[in-house]
């Protein structure tokens, strides 16, 4: 595994979500309840991730649930509970948010429990163990899911053990690829949007994403020979075809797309390692976004 804070970092993940699955009942009644209206909110990753979970409730049945960018949310719109994450609890636009809804109910996943937005929080779901020395998240945005996957019914043993197989898949034979385009249905689509992030942040590597449904609708057009169509969760009817067609390699792991997203993480590392790159401090990146 690299000699990185992130390397040492992506590969505890399985123990991080095996322990925050183990903590769910004492942030079952805190967390989203069956039936009710639901915003998650987060920037940059926890966005995504705010993405994954919110169609990941919605599909069981539990409640309309909306994810937002930290700056976007609705002015005006009612929930019955809007969840905030955010790993360090300083981030900006987070701190705001929860300043502006002080008559809705509102919690804060953090793995900082006396961080600033935690002060402003309704409630506040506080998983420290899985705070991270890296500018670049990994394992707590994971376990973030995690623990809301669990809150949903999930398996989160089965997941724990499926994301130690993604710690051992071969990778080195995808590291010459040229581009990137990572693509997924329902609640991958988030992922996807996290797994490009992260390769762009560690790596300065082109990266995009897409609904895989999407993807024919115009950006399989950037797909040649030397670019990778990397899918999380089963691939689409007839996408194979397609992109073998192009010249394009498809990669696709059978692995639910969080544990998927592992292999991601360690990809993305060591693409970074071999253009000569620090992971653990993208440039022009700092751990928070703490606006002046």
């Amino acid at each position: 595994m690299s000699d990185t804070f992130v390397g040492d970092e992506l590969a505890s993940q399985p123990a991080s979500w095996r322990s925050a699955a183990a903590l769910l009942p004492s942030f079952i009644d805190v967390l989203p309840q069956p039936g009710e209206r639901v915003a998650v909110i987060g920037c940059g990753t926890s966005w995504f991730i705010a993405m994954s979970y919110a169609v990941a409730r919605e599909s069981a049945g539990l409640g309309l649930t909306d994810a937002f960018a930290g700056s976007e949310y609705p002015a005006g719109r009612q929930y019955d509970r809007v969840v905030t994450i955010s790993r360090s609890g300083t981030t900006t636009e987070i701190i705001d948010l929860l300043r502006a809804l002080p008559d809705q109910r509102t919690v804060l996943i953090t793995a900082v429990p006396d961080s600033p937005a935690a002060a402003d929080a309704g409630d506040v779901v506080a998983l420290p163990f899985a705070d991270e020395r890296s500018v670049v998240q990994t394992r707590f945005a994971t376990t973030a899911l995690a623990l809301l996957r669990a809150s949903l019914g999930d398996d989160v043993e089965a997941l724990a053990v499926q994301a130690e197989t993604a710690l051992t898949l071969p990778i080195d034979d995808l590291l010459d690829a040229e581009q990137v385009t990572f693509v997924g249905r329902g609640a991958a689509v988030g992922l996807t949007f996290e797994a490009a992030l992260k390769t762009r942040e560690a790596a300065q590597f082109w990266a995009e994403s897409y609904p895989a449904m999407d993807y024919r609708h115009g950006p399989i057009a950037i797909a040649q020979p030397g670019r990778l169509v990397w899918s999380l969760g089963p691939v689409p009817d007839g996408l194979a075809d397609e992109v073998a067609a192009t010249g394009a390699r498809l990669v696709h792991h059978d692995l639910d797309p969080l544990a998927g997203l592992v292999v991601v993480h360690r990809f993305a590392v060591a693409l970074a390692e071999r253009r000569g790159l620090d992971p653990d401090h993208p440039r022009s990146l700092t751990r928070s976004v703490i606006l002046t």
